[in-house]
């Protein structure tokens, strides 16, 4: 069992990475689909941003799918229930096996990634066609299937969290973990936004982004930080007082293995955001905006350790090359094509029919 965890430890390591960067893209495609439906005026001066973003969704999504394919394959060993010895000797997996089962998995999770992919794609070219279009056909459009996609968005994100996130443990269940990892793939996507827009505003782009802009994705990063802390405690308050011994040995590995991990994220997602960004001013301060992004990004990087490597590789984990390689790899690949991205249309989307509202937005 233990040559297992530590023939683990670098297929984990690799898996956390490439399931943090796929989820800032996901988070960041939620936000702007939310912000199509709802028509909202301050933020189109930001979409071409956020469509960078979400460019790394299908590629990202493909690595993650590839992980998940070859874990079929017992190519790796990161979900126990594929591997037909233990299932045959465990009654509770036993129980699960219509499923969790490798050709149901592995189709769920190609329902998913078409789903996503084919709603950024027709997403972003309706973006595009309404800079040259001279009536407002495009972004209604664009209305319409960001309404529906917010619909499958909502079922698809919990069924992927159960999947590929809280299967890796399959004795474990929590009702309120399709909300919980949403809270932290929708505040890592929304502080990635603000990360993007500030860079590119110091190089002298998105002329027509002010402070108000910053300020307002400064307020989401607070509000969801705030949000994603509600359901860490309500996740963690009720198994641990419950006390259920099934239930409560998540939490019990995490605080005894991983205490540092565990309640370092804890300061990283909750205190350190509640301590900069409650002052609005502070929001309004790149610099704020930078150092509390940096340090939301990370603790959401060692919440999805955190969920992930107890799980792959009981406490044989340290932070090691597997793990700060896999992580530098993504990260490289997640630069590269957001750039990429962006660099190919121009960032101002001119036809968009509420671009002036979000010019004039001060407050």
């Amino acid at each position: 069992h233990l040559l297992h965890q530590l023939q683990n430890k670098p297929w984990a390591a690799l898996y956390v990475a490439a399931f943090f960067f796929m989820m800032i893209a996901l988070g960041t495609l939620a936000f702007y689909a939310i912000n199509r439906a709802a028509q909202a005026g301050w933020s189109p001066a930001l979409f071409r941003v956020m469509e960078g973003i979400t460019a790394y969704l299908l590629p990202g999504a493909l690595i993650v799918f590839v992980i998940l394919a070859l874990s079929g394959m017992h190519l790796n060993h990161l979900f126990i229930w594929m591997d037909p010895e233990v299932v045959a000797h465990d009654k509770l997996i036993r129980g699960k096996v219509g499923f969790l089962n490798v050709p149901g998995f592995l189709f769920r999770a190609l329902i998913y990634i078409g789903g996503w992919a084919t709603y950024r794609y027709f997403s972003r070219k309706f973006s595009l066609a309404q800079d040259q279009a001279n009536d407002i056909s495009n972004h209604k459009k664009n209305f319409r299937i960001s309404a529906g996609f917010l619909v499958f968005f909502i079922v698809t994100e919990s069924m992927m969290s159960w999947d590929w996130v809280m299967s890796i443990d399959p004795h474990w269940f929590s009702t309120l973990f399709g909300w919980y990892v949403f809270a932290s793939m929708f505040v890592s996507g929304i502080t990635t936004i603000a990360l993007v827009t500030i860079y590119l505003k110091s190089k002298g782009y998105l002329e027509k982004v002010n402070d108000s802009h910053i300020h307002d994705l400064g307020k989401f990063m607070f509000g969801v930080s705030i949000f994603w802390t509600y359901l860490w405690f309500s996740q963690f308050m009720l198994i641990w007082y419950s006390n259920i011994p099934e239930e409560v040995t998540y939490f019990i590995t995490r605080i005894e293995d991983y205490n540092l991990p565990f309640f370092g994220m804890l300061v990283m997602n909750f205190i350190f955001p509640l301590l900069i960004l409650m002052n609005s001013d502070y929001k309004r301060i790149n610099y704020f905006i930078i150092m509390a992004g940096i340090v939301i990004l990370l603790g959401h990087y060692m919440d999805v350790f955190n969920m992930i490597m107890p799980s792959a590789v009981g406490d044989q984990w340290f932070i090691g090359i597997a793990e700060i390689g896999g992580f530098s790899f993504f990260f490289g690949l997640f630069i590269y094509v957001v750039f990429k991205e962006i660099s190919k249309a121009p960032l101002h989307a001119s036809g968009d029919p509420l671009m002036g509202e979000s010019e004039r937005f001060h407050y």
